[in-house]
Order: structure tokens, then sequence, then C-alpha cells
């Protein structure tokens, strides 16, 4: 890691949201922690953000619902010379159904994942950013935390909680000049939609919801946006 840069850690970062918000924070002179599933598409994420931004990008092979694997990524995280300024929970797994005939062990994978990859992590990082009085966190929650929707059964009960965590986590650290805000993007241009069809222009783009992010975090320090939530124009699909 490059001494005296700030370090953003992104989980789940290497497509989609998690990769627009790692482009814009490393384009903005922050080094990068990322991890996810697979090892080459974060070993190809490292060669491109490095070269083309000039900043450093450490990763680890984790799945994201095993407690010990995101433990040792925090573990790893706290060795490194940056400075950890932002946290951003975005790991996040979707299996549709509805709650009486989804898959057996649905809503088990997608608490580990969704909810419990935040939880460890935070729990581990967040002390950091509370010792030192500043910092933000960002979970990425989604539209289903506010919304129900058929077949979306356990995915929502997820991303509800999720939604909850951040609340409860910005009661507990706002004193400390740490800032917390949840996402909530509706429908956006991601793998997730691979095979749907719909034309692009009904989506959002991952950058919209990056350069969101990025804004939030530029606000002045007397400032946090709570919850952010965006939909493509046309409303959510």
């Amino acid at each position: 890691m490059s001494k005296g840069n700030k370090l953003a850690v992104v989980s789940g970062g290497t497509k989609g949201i998690g990769r627009a918000i790692i482009d814009i924070f490393a384009e903005n002179g922050f080094d990068i922690a990322v991890y996810s599933r697979n090892e080459n598409d974060l070993s190809e994420l490292k060669l491109e953000i490095e070269k083309k931004y000039g900043v450093s990008l450490q990763y680890m092979v984790v799945d994201g619902s095993q407690r010990d694997q995101v433990e040792a990524f925090a573990e790893m995280i706290q060795n490194l010379d940056s400075e950890l300024e932002v946290l951003v929970n975005n790991a996040g797994t979707f299996v549709p159904g509805t709650i009486l005939e989804e898959e057996e062990g649905a809503l088990v994978k997608m608490i580990e994942t969704n909810v419990y990859s935040a939880y460890y992590l935070t729990r581990i990082l967040g002390p950091i950013l509370k010792e030192r009085k500043s910092g933000h966190i960002f979970n990425i929650c989604s539209t289903a935390s506010i919304m129900a929707y058929s077949n979306g059964g356990s995915y929502c009960i997820s991303k509800h909680a999720l939604l909850g965590f951040s609340r409860v986590l910005r009661e507990e650290l706002k004193e400390y000049n740490v800032r917390v805000t949840a996402v909530l993007p509706g429908a956006t241009l991601t793998a997730s939609w691979e095979g749907v069809d719909l034309p692009e222009s009904r989506f959002m783009k991952a950058t919209d919801v990056s350069e969101a992010v990025f804004s939030a975090y530029s606000l002045s320090p007397n400032t946090v946006l709570e919850e952010l939530i965006l939909r493509p124009q046309l409303g959510d699909l």
C-alpha cells in the first residue's frame, strides 16, 4: 500500500456497483482493499486499477458467507499501511423465490452473505474509525430493504435486516463522527440482470450509484446522508 493514502475497503467489489465504487475512490487517490470469491477477477482488477489510477489494491479471495474468511480479510486490513477511511459493505447474493416455495437454505445463505458479512467485517474495522473519530461506512442495501415484492422471499428479508443494521450502527457511531449511510439502489444494470429482455435505458447505471456514494462521502463533516434511495427514472422493475 502507498503510505499516506487513505484506504477504501469494499466487499464483493469485482463487478457491478462494487466495481464502480472502487473506480471512483481509486480515481480520487484512495488505496483499495477488496474481497470476492473469484481469484481471476481479483487479479485482473488489481492490474487494471493500479495501472489506471496509480494507487495500490490489495485483495483476498473470500466467500462472504463464511465468518472465518471475512475475519481473516479484516485482519489483513489491520496490517496495511494506509489509513482506513471508508468501508463499503457491498457483498451480497440473490436467489429468487417465494418464502413458501424457495429452495431449502435460501434464508440462511442470504442472511449469511448479505447481513452477517457486513456485521462481522464492521465489528473488526468499525472500532478503528471509532477510535480515530472519523470515517464513513456505506452499507449497500436495496429498494428491497423498504419494499416487499413477490418472488423476493428471503432476499427481501435479508435486505430489510441490513437496513436495520445500518440504522442501529449510525446511532452508535454518530457521537464519534463516523458517518453511516445506507444505499438503497433499485434496478441497476449489473450481472444480476443478465438475460432479462429489457432495454439498457430501463436500468440505472452502476456509475450513477457510485457517484452518489462518493458525493455522500464528500459532504462536510457536519452532514450525513443517512439513507440514499435511487431508482430508474421510470420506476423500479
